[in-house]
């Protein structure tokens, strides 16, 4: 038997210790990844345009005057498909956050590490933006790797000094678009037109994320998916044998051995011809025939890369491939199973859920709260009164007067401050009042309210409060 030939060894899991791009010293491991080539490439560069057209586009579309997203957090106020979303309306947000956790664990459980993969934004950016760049620039990953460890000559200065350039111009671009995200793109507009001195802390904002994406897609690159964000290390709890992951059929390719055009078939060698290239091309540096390691972001890169070479000894494709762990032990291809069917299905209601409780919320809306430290008052001998305050939210793009109304039971309501209450567009507003109430109609202590909100003759909605009479009613 030759040497070629790697017999089957307990297998090392040291691996699992540390990070790929960290050695056993703690010393950053720099990745110089090749370029990647090959059919799901090609189609995450197109979903990535996609996603570029998305980013760059949706600050300038507006709905009804308003932002289609705005998160403006330092004024609390949200803009989701066009419809304003304040403090008051936490429960939506709430809601949201519980779905979208609940989202990640059905989907991840589903289809893995797909979403890293294929739209996460650190991915599309480094890998379909920033990476194609440093390829354009520096060359493929061992023309990198040649030019780091060179020199300083003036070419090497020139080409590493143009691709800083133009990786802080374009970090420079996104700071922008992602302010415009907190601010809104007029907002956005001031900034870039008007003296720097009447808008210093825009500016400065936009500097500093500036600074950020560019020490992140720069330096940082493949740490924020490794050290930073939370997702891989949650797949252990999230994975299991049925998920779908990128995956290298073990089965199949083992045991190694080094490609020979005339090697006699009673080595029994598996397809894997030891060739490193799925390595080469991984943009976190591991070995995607360790199994499934927290570094992979499901890029499919090495998919290509062992395609390619497959083609090239005439042996099948797929030795890297979408698959489950179920699926390789058992050699058998990637099913739609009956448990991702049900999740797709949860999924489907819990967006539905949400998405209908965004469209049917009111765009007018309050809370209604006896004022603090009162009693109710006597009004003559018939008649008792309890003060109040509303606080209430415009979400419309123009100014409504308000006209306060009892429902369903006899009195009336006097506005401290006039007869309607102004809320002006996308802004809140407040004002006092008391309701009165026949005494003979107060038959017990706490007494449930209902009053409406009019604009005109127009009702806009309903608050609910309570009624405090006497101890005693007699």
């Amino acid at each position: 038997m030759t040497n070629d030939l790697k017999t089957e060894e307990p297998k090392n899991e040291s691996f699992r210790d540390r990070i790929a791009t960290v050695d056993a010293k703690g010393k950053r491991n720099w990745v110089f990844a090749h370029k990647p080539k090959g059919r799901f490439y090609n189609i995450r560069t197109i979903v990535s345009l996609g996603f570029f057209i998305l980013f760059f586009a949706m600050p300038f579309i507006k709905v009804n005057g308003r932002p289609f997203f705005l998160f403006n957090v330092p004024e609390a106020k949200f803009i989701i498909f066009g419809k304003v979303f304040w403090p008051q309306d936490f429960f939506i947000f709430g809601l949201t956050m519980v779905t979208f956790i609940i989202f990640i664990v059905l989907f991840t459980a589903a289809f893995g590490r797909l979403f890293c993969g294929w739209v996460c934004p650190q991915t599309v950016f480094m890998e379909m933006l920033f990476r194609k760049v440093e390829f354009l620039i520096e060359g493929d990953g061992p023309k990198q790797k040649m030019l780091r460890n060179s020199g300083w000559t003036g070419e090497k200065i020139r080409k590493k000094l143009t691709k800083h350039l133009v990786f802080f111009l374009l970090s420079f671009i996104i700071a922008n678009f992602f302010l415009a995200y907190i601010i809104g793109i007029d907002e956005l507009k001031k900034i870039i037109t008007e003296p720097v001195s009447q808008h210093f802390v825009g500016f400065m904002a936009i500097l500093l994320f500036s600074a950020i994406f560019y020490g992140v897609y720069a330096h940082f690159r493949e740490q924020a998916c490794t050290v930073v964000c939370p997702y891989g290390r949650l797949q252990s709890v999230l994975l299991d044998r049925n998920s779908m992951i990128v995956a290298y059929d073990y089965k199949r390719g083992e045991p190694r051995g080094k490609y020979k055009k005339d090697q006699p078939a009673e080595l029994a060698l598996g397809d894997c011809i030891d060739c490193h290239q799925c390595v080469k091309v991984c943009p976190t540096g591991i070995d995607i025939r360790n199994g499934t390691q927290m570094e992979c972001v499901g890029c499919t890169a090495c998919i290509d890369a062992c395609d390619k070479m497959m083609d090239a000894v005439g042996r099948p494709r797929g030795l890297v491939r979408y698959a489950s762990e179920t699926g390789i032990a058992e050699g058998a291809k990637l099913r739609y199973t009956t448990r991702m069917k049900l999740y797709i299905v949860l999924l489907i209601v819990l967006t539905a859920l949400l998405t209908v409780l965004l469209l049917t919320r009111k765009d007018v809306g309050g809370t209604i709260v006896r004022a603090g430290g009162m009693l109710f008052q006597e009004r003559g001998a018939d008649s008792i009164s309890n003060l109040y305050t509303i606080k209430l939210t415009n979400k419309t793009m123009k100014d409504i007067n308000l006209t306060l109304k009892l429902e369903d039971a006899p009195g009336r309501i006097i506005e401290a401050a006039g007869e309607n209450i102004l809320v002006k567009k996308e802004d809140q507003g407040k004002g006092s009042f008391f309701i009165v109430l026949p005494r003979n109609y107060i038959s017990k202590r706490k007494l449930s309210l209902r009053v409406g909100l009019y604009e005109g003759d127009k009702k806009i909605t309903t608050i609910k409060t309570n009624f405090m009479g006497p101890f005693s009613l007699h």
